[in-house]
């Protein structure tokens, strides 16, 4: 394993052990919930990095959308290196812990598999990042007079995050939909190939008795007796 790479905080990082390191880790724009879909090949492994602050909340969730069996083994541990969460041949799950000061790994397992690649969704979503708080100073900064004022710093401050919460449960949402929707279409594009495998091998099978049954049924009445001279 080569060294660890992080990006500012609250960025996603990608890494992949073993064998080696990814040497360019891909990283997500700064946000607060972040999705991303990657194929992870046949007996390999793929890791990522959180960093995270004192006491919020991350909540990961994951689907395995194509590949054989549809399952994958899933490892999340604390920035001590303590397993929180180990499962195996799993096709979906969710899970939220209480953070503690420090990068968090979750990885995926593919080792077991030594044909099949699977594509993965996961996604983020953090909270009580310590921005809302930092958020609320920088108004009254650019606000004075409140008093002066019909609707309170402190309405309009909820009312913009019941917006924000509500906009972010909507967008969370419809990354949820869109990821069932592509594992319902693999499924069903798997499905479609197998029936028309078989129906191939069942045609080919009734052609085959068929020209077996003819030829045995002409057999039987073939005038096998030699005529004399």
């Amino acid at each position: 394993m080569g060294d660890k790479i992080w990006l500012p905080f609250p960025v996603l990082l990608l890494a992949a052990l073993p064998p080696v390191l990814l040497p360019g880790a891909a990283g997500f724009t700064p946000s607060l919930d972040s999705d991303f879909t990657f194929t992870l090949p046949a007996g390999q492994r793929e890791c990522f990095y959180q960093p995270m602050p004192l006491k919020a909340s991350l909540e990961i969730e994951y689907q395995v959308l194509d590949g054989a069996g549809l399952d994958i083994d899933f490892h999340l541990a604390s920035p001590e290196g303590k397993t929180l969460v180990f499962e195996q041949r799993k096709s979906d799950g969710v899970h939220t812990v209480e953070t503690e000061v420090g990068d968090y790994m979750f990885c995926f397992d593919n080792t077991f598999s030594t044909i099949s690649e699977k594509v993965i969704f996961f996604e983020l979503i953090l909270d009580n990042m310590g921005e809302q708080a930092q958020e609320q100073e920088d108004w009254k900064k650019y606000i004075t007079g409140t008093d002066m004022l019909d609707m309170k710093l402190e309405d309009i401050l909820e009312s913009i995050n019941s917006i924000k919460s509500r906009l972010s449960k909507s967008g969370h949402i419809q990354t949820l939909l869109r990821a069932f929707e592509a594992r319902d279409r693999n499924i069903q594009e798997s499905n479609f190939d197998r029936v028309n495998f078989w129906s191939m091998v069942n045609l080919v099978v009734m052609v085959v008795v068929s020209a077996i049954q003819v030829y045995m049924l002409k057999s039987l009445f073939e005038d096998k007796r030699k005529s004399r001279t």
